[in-house]
């Protein structure tokens, strides 16, 4: 009989201590936030041990990763199928966690990043196409806040979990024809309130549904126009201490990206206005400039810096001033202790265009060769120190 009462006597204290350690946890996971956080964005193709390994060598402090990546059983990794969730796949899931110890096992922390929903299959798996059904039918709203409570439900508690960021770069608003935020955008936002197009909405339905199994992990939260930084003014922040407000690059498209760019821009000296103003010369007061409307909302909400993250910038390695671009908008981003994360850590896909620590090589016909005949890219890529890495590595260091 005392050694039943003894039992007993463990198993209450057992659940008082994980009743008490739980919000202590919690707040370990906001307080992770509280200081400048410098990481990376990454994706695999497939499970490879050697690629975190690679990132804490790094010196990464987060990863933003991109988990729709990951080879799923079904069409859509996790989801099952993008046209109808039910529920998440065990075998998914299975290399999800696998994904994420390994993580732990190298002090690597993780935002849990989605770029398919249901209803919103990611234009790589999409035929290259915007798929709008989430912003035009309730049904897959219901569907993708069900999908991401018996996500969080299942990872909420792992030590590698320091954020979710339920959606990568929501537009809605381009289905309707919206390419800037104009007066007719702002029109279209009061027409669109409260329906299924309204991403403020969505972000409180999305908030509400992971808060029903997880009180505190942060969630890190997509803007308007691929959350671009001209979208931050339309944020209607919510009341919940665990959020963080993100943006994506302030560079201009036509520079940024290498297929568009084809020789005509390079930073600072010939660059675009905001869309198709022939190239001129800019400083990193332009560049500061683009950064306003980020500033303006922390303004005006009351924003402290440690809600503010910059979780994807970019330049095409190929670019001309590349280097440049990127230790200036990394320099504009520590002036304010605003997070960031560059894109892309080793990407593992044929691309390479955003892999820094290949420099400005061009791939050869041996590497094309291999990639046609199915060969893992990865065993060609050729990394090495080199003036454009080198930017973000004295940050890392």
């Amino acid at each position: 009989m005392q050694l039943k009462k003894l039992f007993q006597f463990i198993f209450v204290l057992l659940m008082l201590l994980s009743f008490l350690c739980g919000p202590v946890y919690a707040q370990r996971k906001m307080d992770f936030w509280k200081t400048q956080k410098k990481g990376a964005n990454g994706g695999l193709s497939r499970f490879r041990p050697e690629w975190f390994v690679a990132a804490k060598a790094a010196g990464l402090q987060f990863i933003r990763f991109n988990i729709s990546s990951l080879p799923a059983e079904d069409t859509d990794f996790l989801i099952g199928n993008a046209d109808h969730f039910t529920r998440l796949n065990q075998k998914d899931l299975k290399l999800l966690l696998q994904v994420l110890d390994e993580a732990e096992k190298n002090n690597l922390k993780i935002v849990v990043s989605l770029f398919s929903l249901p209803g919103c299959r990611t234009r790589q798996d999409n035929d290259g196409k915007s798929d709008y059904r989430l912003w035009r039918e309730e049904k897959y709203q219901i569907q993708a806040f069900k999908f991401w409570k018996q996500l969080a439900g299942e990872i909420k508690n792992h030590p590698a979990v320091i954020g979710y960021n339920p959606l990568n770069e929501p537009h809605p608003e381009l289905q309707y024809g919206h390419e800037e935020a104009d007066r007719d955008f702002t029109r279209w936002l009061k027409i669109s309130r409260n329906t299924p197009a309204d991403l403020n909405r969505f972000n409180r339905k999305m908030i509400e549904a992971i808060r029903s199994v997880d009180k505190t992990t942060p969630i890190l939260l997509d803007g308007y126009f691929y959350a671009d930084p001209m979208g931050m003014p339309y944020f209607e922040p919510v009341e919940d201490p665990y959020i963080i407000y993100t943006f994506h690059n302030p560079a201009p498209w036509q520079f940024a990206a290498f297929r568009i760019n084809k020789g005509r821009y390079s930073y600072p000296d010939r660059m675009p206005d905001y869309w198709n103003a022939p190239g001129r010369s800019w400083t990193i007061d332009d560049l500061e400039k683009r950064l306003e409307p980020v500033k303006d909302f922390c303004r005006k909400n009351n924003i402290p810096s440690y809600q503010v993250a910059a979780s994807e910038f970019w330049c095409d390695r190929r670019v001309t001033g590349c280097k440049e671009y990127l230790a200036d908008v990394i320099k504009l981003y520590n002036a304010q202790q605003w997070h960031w994360a560059f894109y892309s850590f080793r990407d593992d896909s044929s691309w390479g265009g955003l892999d820094y620590e290949l420099g400005d090589a061009r791939f050869g016909s041996a590497y094309w060769e291999a990639v046609e005949n199915g060969t893992d890219p990865e065993l060609l890529k050729k990394r090495f120190d080199n003036p454009i890495w080198d930017v973000i590595k004295r940050e890392l260091e």
